[in-house]
């Protein structure tokens, strides 16, 4: 299933949610604020959640507000829960991705958040490859960076998407020049680098990073951002 942010404050008691949402079957880690997407990798044990929960009964609307603007600028989908007793009061201005009322309904929690995620991220499943603002649609043969469509040739889409299927696998210029162009192609590993480079032109920019050297080695896959 999913694995979530809960955004809550601590002071104000976060099982009654924590345990509704760790029973509709998604993993649920509780914060107090958002520095942990500062840093997801090294605090959430490298798997970054697909989603933040924001408990409104928390917080005052002005730190709900920069918390939403903050989920919506690193386009992570944000959902907030709202208390049944206070429907009336809700903001409608905070545009959240989605919003759920308490006590939560199991099977309308997952569907929200579902419907959250696909809003932010759009469609999910086998034929997609992710990682940060990159997306690589493997039926439909396209890419995308930060939502901006990518025009890669035919071998610059097969190097990467053979490079991201097996993020941090180190492969030589040998093994992707046979895996790409086959063992009778007759150019040399300068052909890799050639399209490597080619392909971080397109893809990458500063702070932005998928293709890593690996000096004297050759290339492997990082997670962007």
């Amino acid at each position: 299933m999913y694995s979530v942010y809960l955004l809550v404050n601590h002071e104000n008691g976060a099982s009654p949610l924590r345990g509704s949402i760790e029973k509709a079957g998604f993993t649920c880690q509780c914060v107090s604020d958002l520095d942990i997407l500062d840093h997801p990798a090294e605090e959430a044990g490298g798997s970054p959640a697909q989603a933040v929960i924001l408990d409104l009964e928390s917080f005052t609307s002005d730190a709900a507000r920069r918390f939403i603007e903050r989920c919506k600028k690193t386009k992570l989908p944000i959902v907030t829960v709202v208390g049944r007793g206070r429907m009336a009061d809700f903001d409608p201005s905070l545009n959240p991705d989605e919003m759920v009322f308490s006590p939560v309904a199991e099977g309308e929690f997952t569907a929200r958040v579902k419907q959250a995620i696909f809003r932010v991220n759009g469609p999910t499943g086998t034929n997609l490859l992710r990682s940060g603002e990159l997306t690589i649609d493997l039926e439909k043969y396209e890419v995308s960076v930060a939502g901006r469509r990518v025009t890669l040739t035919y071998k610059e889409f097969q190097l990467l998407v053979l490079l991201a299927s097996n993020p941090g696998h180190v492969y030589t210029r040998d093994a992707l020049l046979n895996q790409v162009w086959g063992y009778d192609y007759l150019g040399g590993t300068r052909t890799v680098d050639v399209h490597v480079r080619r392909l971080r032109s397109k893809v990458e920019a500063p702070g932005r990073s998928f293709v890593e050297t690996v000096r004297n080695v050759g290339y492997r896959f990082i997670h962007g951002g």
